[in-house]
């Protein structure tokens, strides 16, 4: 019997830890983990409550049924089970770094996930998805005046393969609110190369070098129709000083970009995250 995973969000109200719980006793559960935050700017409940069914129980009709009962207390909730594996599409453009390090990652285990395709806007990386990692691989071009229909072909491969979450590992193309809010089936998480909401846009290091800031960062977010301003999961900084040329920063901060993009999409798969409004709450 797998065990169930409940991620809530709703107005505050007295009792509500006091009701998810015992409706989850009430009905033969043993809960394994809960954790709540209340947002007290915007008066907001939030919890992950992760709980293993009586036996016997199906699974999938008590997660119906527990969604039912927190969308009764007010509360949105999304349910999963513990054996799930999604589904997860890769889009890298030329640079390799945190796509060679999701797909290592995910070889040896520590993504529990299913990759069910590479993406590329260029054929850089086809031989190293097929032969080596041996998932698909789909070189879809990207000319700006046939973006619509390179977004069309994308989000026709991910409802195809039934994607349920999209990773930017470093894809190089702004993906339009069109894709994003109508074509895409699944959430995208994507990871900018600076500490954001600093150095938004194209060429960060450079931008930090000729501020001459004393830190440089990484951050996943989930990409929304506006660039670089979706709700943050996961973020690192790695301090530097004037020594530093454009390209040191670039070293530096790829290391950044592969430990941050990892464990961001680590979290999203053991549904760590939940996003309301601008921005998350994590529960590590």
């Amino acid at each position: 019997m797998p065990a169930l995973t409940a991620l809530l969000h709703g107005p505050d109200s007295p009792g509500i830890v006091a009701r998810t719980a015992s409706w989850i006793f009430q009905n033969g559960g043993n809960i394994l983990h809960a954790d709540q935050h209340r947002d007290a700017g915007a008066d907001v409940f939030i919890q992950r409550i992760e709980w293993q069914p009586a036996a016997g129980h199906d699974a999938d009709a008590e997660g119906a049924q527990f969604g039912e009962y927190a969308a009764s207390l007010g509360l949105h909730a999304k349910i999963a089970r513990g054996d799930e594996r999604p589904r997860v599409a890769v889009l890298v453009s030329k640079q390799g770094h945190a796509f060679h390090d999701l797909m290592l990652r995910w070889t040896a285990g520590e993504l529990p996930c299913d990759i069910a395709f590479v993406a590329s806007n260029h054929t850089v990386w086809e031989a190293a998805a097929r032969e080596h990692y041996r998932v698909p691989f789909f070189h879809i071009p990207v000319a700006p005046e046939r973006k619509h229909e390179a977004e069309a072909r994308l989000a026709a491969l991910a409802r195809e393969h039934d994607v349920n979450l999209l990773v930017m590992a470093r894809y190089m193309q702004v993906l339009s609110g069109d894709f994003l809010l109508r074509l895409c089936p699944a959430p995208v998480i994507n990871i900018h190369h600076s500490f954001l909401p600093a150095f938004a846009g194209a060429k960060p290091y450079h931008q930090a070098h000729e501020r001459g800031v004393k830190l440089i960062g990484a951050t996943a977010h989930y990409a929304t129709p506006v660039l670089d301003d979706g709700p943050i999961i996961h973020q690192a900084v790695s301090p530097i000083t004037h020594r530093h040329s454009v390209e040191d920063l670039v070293r530096l901060g790829q290391d950044l970009e592969k430990q941050v993009l990892a464990q961001a999409v680590r979290w999203h798969l053991q549904n760590r995250v939940l996003a309301y409004g601008k921005k998350t709450v994590v529960f590590e």
